[in-house]
C-alpha cells in the first residue's frame, strides 16, 4: 500500500500535461504579471494575488509547505495578508489546496472561501474523498467553503469581477477562473486554467475513475476553446512556461504574459493527449 501511494505521488507530480519539476514547491520570488495581478506561488505550484480597491483576492494555496511562502510573498510585494478578503481555488488536489488553511489564518477575520460543490466538499474533508488520490500524502488541513460556486457564477470585490467556469475532468469540480487585467495600459482577459491533465491511472470511457469523467473532460475542452484567453496562467507554472515568460518580463517585455497562441496550443495539446488515452483504453 505504501509503495502504491509513493508511486502515485511520483506520477502525479510528473504527470503528462504539466511535467512539474521535482522542486515544484521550492520558494520563488514573487512578481507582477499585470497591474492587478501578481504571482505569489512556488517554483511550479501556482498561487495568484489579485489587488482590488476593497482588498485582496488569492487563487490557490498550493501545497502545505508553500502556504507560508505565499504569505511571505504577499508581504514582500508590500501588501498586508490581513487585507485578503477572498480565497479561491482551482481544484482540491493537495498541491493546490493544502496551503489554503495557512493563507486563511493570515487573512482578514471575515475572509470568505469560495469553491465548487464537488471540489469544495473534498477540501472541507482535507483531501479525503478524492476519486483517485488516496492516502495520507494527499490529505491536508481542511478548509470549509463559505460560498459554493456554480458554473458561470461571478465573484466581485472592489471593482474586480472573476467568473467561475466548472471545467471538470481532472477533478469533479475543477474550476477555471477568468477576469480582466491591465497590461501596458490595455485591458486583457486573463484565464487561470484549472488543469487538463489526465493523470496516469485515470480510467476513461467504459470504466471511469468517477462517473461522467469522460464527458466532463470533453465539455471542459469545449469550454476552454470558447473562452477568451489573452493572459494565460494556470495551476502549474510549467503549464504556461512561467519561467521563460518571467525572464522576458525582467528583460523589459511588459506584455510577456500576453499569450493567446500559447493558450490555444496548450489546450489543443492537452485535448490530443486526452483523446489518445481515451482511444488507448477503449480500442
Amino acid at each position: 500500500m505504501l509503495a502504491s501511494v509513493a508511486f502515485t505521488a511520483a506520477v502525479f507530480v510528473s504527470a503528462p500535461g504539466h511535467a512539474a519539476p521535482d522542486d515544484a514547491a521550492a520558494p520563488y520570488k514573487p512578481f507582477r504579471i499585470a497591474d492587478q495581478l501578481y504571482y505569489v506561488g512556488a517554483n511550479d505550484y501556482s498561487s495568484y494575488l489579485i489587488v482590488t480597491k476593497a482588498g485582496l483576492i488569492i487563487i490557490d494555496g498550493a501545497d502545505k509547505p508553500v502556504g507560508p511562502q505565499i504569505v511571505a510573498n504577499i508581504k514582500a510585494l508590500g501588501f498586508n495578508p490581513r487585507d485578503i478578503k477572498i480565497l479561491l481555488n482551482t481544484h482540491e488536489h493537495f498541491d493546490h489546496a493544502a496551503g489554503l488553511a495557512e493563507v486563511k489564518r493570515a487573512a482578514a477575520p471575515d475572509v470568505k472561501f469560495y469553491a465548487s460543490a464537488a471540489d469544495g466538499a473534498i477540501v472541507a474533508a482535507g483531501g479525503k474523498g478524492d476519486p483517485f488520490l488516496k492516502g495520507a500524502r494527499f490529505e491536508y488541513e481542511p478548509v470549509k467553503p463559505d460560498v459554493v460556486i456554480k458554473d458561470g457564477d461571478k465573484v466581485t470585490l472592489g471593482g474586480m469581477t472573476l467568473t467561475a467556469h466548472i471545467t471538470a475532468g481532472h477533478t469533479p469540480g475543477c474550476t477555471t477562473w477568468t477576469f480582466p487585467v491591465t497590461i501596458a495600459g490595455k485591458t486583457r482577459q486573463a484565464l487561470d486554467l484549472c488543469s487538463a491533465t489526465v493523470l496516469p491511472g485515470y480510467k476513461l470511457g467504459k470504466v471511469e475513475t468517477y462517473p461522467g469523467q469522460t464527458k466532463d473532460y470533453e465539455k471542459s475542452f469545449a469550454t476552454w476553446k470558447a473562452l477568451p484567453c489573452e493572459v494565460f496562467i494556470a495551476s502549474h507554472g510549467s503549464m504556461f512556461h512561467m519561467h521563460e515568460k518571467r525572464a522576458e518580463l525582467d528583460a523589459g517585455k511588459a506584455d510577456a504574459f500576453v499569450d493567446p497562441a500559447g493558450c490555444k496550443a496548450f489546450v489543443a495539446g492537452a485535448e490530443t493527449k486526452f483523446q489518445d488515452e481515451l482511444k488507448k483504453q477503449n480500442p
